[in-house]
């Protein structure tokens, strides 16, 4: 088990950042739940999350993007998800979860 740090926030203006690295999975989707949570405390008019480092997402990851979209979204916060990776993009696409959530390039 890693120690690493799979996520990390910057704030700019009125856009948090949330970006995300290697694998966000059953191990590490804690830190992915923490930190949309502080983006969304942070009250941003817009909160991205950066996939363009990330190899794969399991089903708790979306699980918790999931989540922190409806959270954003009950404080009227804007949600974008951002730079998939064309294996990550496939699984968006085939959770539904682009059905709900805006993808930026």
């Amino acid at each position: 088990m890693t120690d690493e740090s799979v996520t990390s926030l910057d704030v700019t203006g009125d856009t948090t950042t949330v970006s995300l690295h290697g694998e966000i999975d059953i191990l590490t989707v804690e830190q992915l739940r923490v930190a949309l949570g502080e983006a969304v405390t942070a009250g941003p008019r817009l909160i991205v999350v950066d996939m363009a480092e990330v190899a794969f997402i399991d089903s708790t990851g979306l699980g918790a993007l999931i989540s922190g979209f409806q959270r954003a979204r009950d404080q009227g916060i804007s949600f974008r998800l951002s730079r998939p990776s064309d294996n990550v993009r496939q699984i968006l696409v085939l959770s539904g979860l682009l059905e709900v959530v805006e993808l930026t390039p």
